[in-house]
């Protein structure tokens, strides 16, 4: 199973749509968002994607709230099971217990993170917007577990020429 996963988009629509053609390209069969969406257009993309994906609100998507029917919103800290994954989807790093998740997403602090711990993987692929460390990140996540392979796309928003970074973690 492959995930792409993205977070804090905030206003960068732009370079979320950028994120994910290159996760759906690169074979994602599902997208995560950890939160700090931020703007309408950038649901509109995950929904039209092609691919199934669910998003949850950040500290800065409170106004986004009304529309979690719309799109596949959901709420902080959010569990749920795809293809036999145990996943807890949130924005903020408080919620990091695992909790029985195989895989623990979050988001808010603008930096990537990638770890194994006691058989749980815990993943923030780092900042769409670019705006912490002037370059947009997005990670593809390879599921075969007890491996656990991760790819971390950067580039410079300006330039949209993607650097590949990979990592292999097996418990």
């Amino acid at each position: 199973m492959t995930l792409g996963v993205l977070s804090d988009s905030h206003r960068r629509s732009d370079l979320a749509k950028f994120c994910i053609d290159t996760l759906i390209e690169n074979g994602a069969e599902f997208l995560l968002h950890a939160g700090d969406i931020v703007e309408e257009k950038t649901l509109k993309l995950l929904e039209k994607c092609g691919v199934p994906y669910k998003a949850v609100l950040g500290n800065n998507d409170m106004h986004l709230y009304n529309l979690a029917d719309t799109y596949a919103l959901v709420q902080e800290p959010h569990s749920f099971t795809h293809k036999g994954l145990h996943v807890k989807l949130m924005h903020h790093p408080f919620y990091l217990t695992p909790e029985g998740a195989d895989l623990v997403v979050y988001g808010h602090t603008h930096f990537f993170e990638a770890s194994l711990n006691n058989g749980t993987f815990f993943l923030n692929p780092g900042e769409v917007c670019a705006r912490k460390k002037e370059a947009c990140e997005c990670a593809l996540l390879h599921v075969n577990t007890p491996r656990w392979d991760v790819t971390r796309f950067t580039c410079k928003p300006d330039k949209r020429v993607w650097k590949k970074e990979y990592w292999a973690f097996s418990s």
